[in-house]
């Protein structure tokens, strides 16, 4: 959710229309420091309104109004420590625990844990529990931590002997045996003391430890031999010299400026398909939560136990989760390690933890802005914000507008102004690097945004800034360490509820980022595996796991049809070259809208909130042609009586002359989206392991759909993609790669042969050759898969690696089999 919840929204747009004219004009032209300014006094009792005639009692209605409304959301986002939601977790994951669901249980005993105070032997029990399931899933060194964790909370001294028991179990799988004949040791002594053991149970663990016991002395005797070691694959380094101008950029690139296109990046000499152009950490960056996290208003308490992504991964590193380490505070943060809690502490959650629910409800964008002042510091936002106020009262002067006249509004990250002598963003050096100043120069468009979106960021950022004061945590948004400073939070000298200056300061900061997002946010999109991950053939789908600030990837501008790839790996972009670049051409980036995806209409619809009009090469070749575009002629309906395609806009008419059926466009819409339902019932019905009946119902919604979709529709291709999916986990090998091998072809027509999105499909192909032992085709598919992969994702990638541990799995078998087949 980037923008704030829709409640807050209705609250801002019904305080935008009860505003009068002349306070709404004031607002719309105001610039960002007036604007926070105004957004106070519509928040509280300062001194912003007083030019308008207003009664005390219906600003303090309004004031409270505002109050009550963020309230009530907050309550719904339940970010504290709830006993209640951890005794409702550990429940069902002991459940899913019986029925063997490891996986399952582990996250739903994380949700438990995060929502038990820290110390109580409750959240003891959390990690015990936890790492119950961690032993039966073969995850040794992350059962063992939470064995440590669990002891060092507290774990009742009555259940510890089988809790030792375990971590003796462990630690003979790993190999370290001395410690594990302590641990049996002390499991051991204990299980002698217990007075208030059952015999039954006494006797159960003394018999285990002696087990272990004989294991250990076996192995102690018998060493087992070294494994061979398959080093791995080596792989020639990827060739790279960085740009003394750009940081993180390859010297293959330089930094341009011209009126047209503002910032951007062209490139320096020819560059190859595949290579390497930039690695960038993200200068921020924020989970994006799931909506599942707002929960609806109830009387009735009722807990989601949906896994969302705040459950898979690190909300500071991004690295994917199984046993998270929860916020000692809140029950939202939750962490790979205790040391990326302790960063996260330290360089900012400090500060969020108690506004956790706040957060949740006005959005991603009000958290990125908040988290990214917090990251610069007060001293580097202050002198940023002050710096700013003086190049706009410059711009007042005769000589300063001489020196912008040659300023025009840039597309997605440039800022107006000449080349020379400095590119905006630049340090003294003239260097681009990627800190906070070159987020700070980001276009913010604040002239262009409408009067009501721009109200609504001023009463969010407001709202926190406020919260931050009452709270008393303006010492720590400053970055004052005194102990004095964070207790006593500031007060103004009016004695009123206004914010103090140096916090007015960073609303300033925060209000400008937030605008900034909307045309320079960054997903961060991860390739999620779908459904239980655990069978022969992995499916996934890129999500958008996270909202980022990249200043140097920002430079880059759109195209509908770009020359470039980008990849993640935690918070880290890297941008590979697609296709050959020739020297002196753009680099472009697709900022979503793609021709192989949308017709050109539709992409310049969604384009406008760049606020800028596209075009580019893909755009002006369909505008400028009455040819349609690739995607209307293949997502086309056809005849349902002759199967000629269909043509026209409201009616669409048969384009056989010998058949001339006539049908609305409405008529065949409806029809298609009653075919998404019914295949939706059927991946509902394979998700149930029903998948004989998933079997029939795809094969009934395929005939369906050939009587009115054009062979190479889209959804022609997905049906074939689910089809083999449900042959796959029935182990029936053969049919399933027939059905994919159909899917293939319809991606390639859509996105072509070198596309990401073949690279993707012939990765799941390999999996099915792979396992259905059709080691001929699976070996060329997996070279074509690598071929197309390395261009997109790079040689290092987790797709590749796999790839090669696959093809070498095949070349190892014995040379009659490869023979045979």
């Amino acid at each position: 959710m980037a923008l704030p919840a829709e409640e807050w929204r209705a609250f801002a747009a019904r305080r935008w229309a009860a505003l009068q004219p002349a306070l709404r004009e004031r607002l719309a032209a105001a610039p960002l420091r007036d604007a926070v300014r105004l957004g106070c006094g519509l928040l509280g009792r300062g001194e912003a309104l007083t030019a308008v005639s207003r009664r005390p009692e219906a600003e303090e209605e309004e004031e409270e109004e505002a109050a009550a409304a963020l309230r009530r959301l907050c309550r719904r986002a339940r970010a504290g420590k709830e006993p209640a939601a951890a005794r409702c977790y550990r429940e069902e994951g002991n459940r899913r625990f019986g029925r063997r669901q490891y996986v399952a249980a582990a996250r739903l005993y994380s949700q438990a844990a995060s929502h038990e105070r820290p110390g109580s032997p409750e959240v003891s029990l959390c990690f015990a529990n936890r790492s119950a399931a961690l032993f039966h899933l073969g995850r040794f060194e992350a059962c063992l931590e939470d064995i440590a964790r669990a002891q060092g909370h507290g774990y009742p001294d009555r259940l510890l002997p089988k809790v030792l028991v375990r971590k003796a179990e462990c630690l003979l799988c790993l190999g370290r045996l001395q410690d594990a004949a302590e641990a049996l040791n002390a499991a051991e002594n204990k299980v002698a003391v217990d007075q208030t053991m059952t015999s039954a149970t006494h006797q159960a663990l003394l018999k285990k430890i002696s087990q272990l016991k004989i294991k250990v002395h076996e192995k102690e005797s018998c060493p087992e031999p070294a494994p061979e070691a398959h080093g791995a694959i080596q792989r020639e380094s990827e060739i790279w010299e960085e740009n003394d101008s750009i940081s993180g950029a390859s010297s293959s690139l330089s930094l341009n400026f011209d009126i047209e296109r503002g910032r951007h990046l062209v490139a320096s000499q020819d560059i190859l398909p595949g290579q390497n152009l930039l690695k960038e950490k993200a200068f921020v960056s924020v989970l994006c939560p799931g909506e599942s996290l707002l929960l609806p208003d109830s009387s009735e308490t009722v807990w989601d136990t949906r896994v969302t992504n705040a459950d898979l991964y690190c909300h500071r590193c991004l690295k994917q989760l199984l046993a998270s380490v929860p916020c000692s505070g809140c029950s939202y943060a939750k962490y790979c390690s205790q040391n990326c809690a302790d960063l996260a502490w330290e360089q900012y959650h400090r500060t969020e933890c108690s506004l956790g629910a706040l957060l949740l409800t006005l959005g991603v964008f009000c958290h990125v802005a908040l988290r990214t002042v917090l990251l610069a510091g007060f001293a580097e936002v202050s002198r940023l914000v002050e710096q700013s106020h003086d190049d706009d009262k410059d711009l007042h002067s005769p000589e300063a507008r001489c020196k912008h006249i040659n300023e025009v509004p840039n597309t997605r990250g440039g800022i107006p102004g000449k080349a020379e002598p400095l590119i905006p963003g630049c340090n003294d050096n003239g260097q681009y690097q990627s800190s906070y100043q070159a987020v700070f120069n980001l276009l913010p468009h604040t002239e262009k945004h409408s009067p009501e979106h721009k109200f609504l960021c001023v009463l969010s950022i407001v709202a926190i800034c406020k919260k931050l004061q009452e709270a008393g945590l303006e010492a720590a948004v400053l970055n004052r360490e005194s102990s004095e400073e964070w207790s006593k939070p500031k007060e103004c000298e009016n004695g009123s509820d206004e914010l103090s200056p140096e916090l007015k300061i960073m609303a300033e900061a925060m209000l400008r980022h937030v605008l900034q997002l909307q045309c320079n946010a960054q997903a961060i999109t991860v390739m999620q595996e779908l459904g239980s991950g655990d069978g022969a053939v992995v499916n996934k789908k890129p999500v958008r796991l996270a909202t980022a600030f990249f200043p140097v990837l920002s430079l880059l501008n759109h195209s509908c049809s770009p020359n470039i790839s980008i990849s993640f790996s935690g918070t880290a972009a890297t941008v590979r070259a697609s296709q050959a670049i020739p020297r002196g051409q753009e680099i472009f980036h697709c900022y979503g809208p793609h021709r192989c995806r949308m017709r050109v209409a539709e992409r310049q619809q969604l384009l406008r909130q760049y606020f800028f009009e596209c075009r580019c090469q893909a755009c002006l070749e369909e505008i400028e042609s009455d040819v349609k575009s690739v995607v209307s002629m293949r997502n086309s309906f056809c005849c349902p009586s002759c199967r000629a395609s269909m043509q026209g806009e409201d009616i669409l008419c048969c384009s056989n002359g010998a058949c001339a059926l006539s049908v609305s466009r409405e008529s065949l819409s409806q029809r298609l989206w009653d075919l998404q339902q019914r295949i939706k019932k059927a991946l509902k019905l394979l998700s149930d392991n029903k998948g004989d009946q998933a079997i029939k119902m795809l094969l009934k919604c395929q005939v369906d759909a050939e009587n009115f979709l054009s062979p190479e529709h889209l959804l022609m291709g997905e049906m074939e993609d689910h089809l083999a999916q449900v042959y796959a986990t029935l182990g029936k090998w053969q049919e399933a790669a027939r059905h994919l091998q159909s899917s293939i072809r319809i991606v390639e027509m859509h996105h072509g042969p070198s596309s990401v999105e073949m690279g993707h499909e012939l990765f799941k192909l390999a999996q099915i050759l792979f396992n259905g032992f059709a080691v001929s085709e699976a070996l060329s598919t997996i070279q074509r898969a690598e071929e197309i992969l390395s261009v997109h994702c790079g040689p290092q990638s987790t797709q590749i690696q796999e790839l090669e541990e696959m093809k070498t799995c095949l070349l190892e078998l014995p040379r009659s089999v490869l023979q045979r087949t």
